[in-house]
């Protein structure tokens, strides 16, 4: 398996870390990163059940990056250390327009969403969302969330309470669970005025906007 790809200038190498920093912000732990026929895609987590009677959905950010180079790789490694990996190559960086090489981590095996790929065909057209309609439910969860969990909550506390809040559908958008628009708006992918494309196929809904991709995969009889 290749160890290395190469991004085709310092833009594309801030873009990626930029990603990367926003999405630790949400959940400091794992990326997977799929290589191949010259492109990465970037999967990140939000959020995803903890247990077998956890019925929370997984919510995964998406972003795709194009290659200078041709690896072939499937690599889940923790989103720290390759974000500290590419910012020290962008204090590097002599010529903006050159390309760029990055080295993986070391691989982490025990992440369980990354073991569930989305997939790649067969969506179908829904309805489509508003950006301020998704921005409104992302802040009205986020303030939700605090005002909820106390101040020392333990872990399963502060779990189940997002877990309610963000598994509630968004108001006109039924087949978008609240965590989706949560997603949206951390990852960066909202931007104003322009409407958000939803895709459903099977358990699994898509937003799509020019930024990026958000993913949900649903559980049970929830939405």
């Amino acid at each position: 398996m290749s160890r290395t790809f190469t991004l085709p200038d310092s833009l594309s190498l801030s873009d990626l870390a930029t990603y990367l920093g926003r999405a630790a912000r949400v959940e400091d732990g794992s990326v997977r990163l799929i290589a191949g026929s010259g492109v990465l895609a970037v999967y990140v987590a939000v959020l995803y059940p903890s247990g077998l009677l956890d019925e929370s959905p997984t919510v995964l950010g998406l972003r795709t990056f194009q290659l200078d180079d041709a690896p072939v790789f499937d690599a889940v490694v923790p989103v720290r250390s390759l974000t500290e990996r590419l910012v020290r190559l962008q204090n590097d960086v002599v010529d903006p327009t050159a390309p760029v090489t990055a080295t993986l981590p070391i691989e982490v095996n025990t992440v369980t969403w990354a073991a569930i790929s989305p997939p790649r065909g067969g969506w179908s057209p829904l309805p489509g969302a508003e950006e301020a309609q998704l921005r409104s439910a992302a802040s009205a969860g986020i303030d939700e969330v605090a005002a909820t969990v106390p101040t020392d909550a333990g872990e399963a506390v502060v779990h189940r309470v997002r877990s309610q809040v963000w598994s509630r559908p968004v108001d006109g958008a039924p087949h978008v669970p609240a965590g989706a628009a949560f997603a949206a708006l951390s990852l960066g992918f909202l931007a104003e005025d322009e409407p958000v494309s939803i895709l459903e196929t099977g358990p699994w809904t898509r937003l799509t906007t020019s930024r990026g991709h958000v993913l949900v995969k649903r559980r049970g009889g929830l939405l």
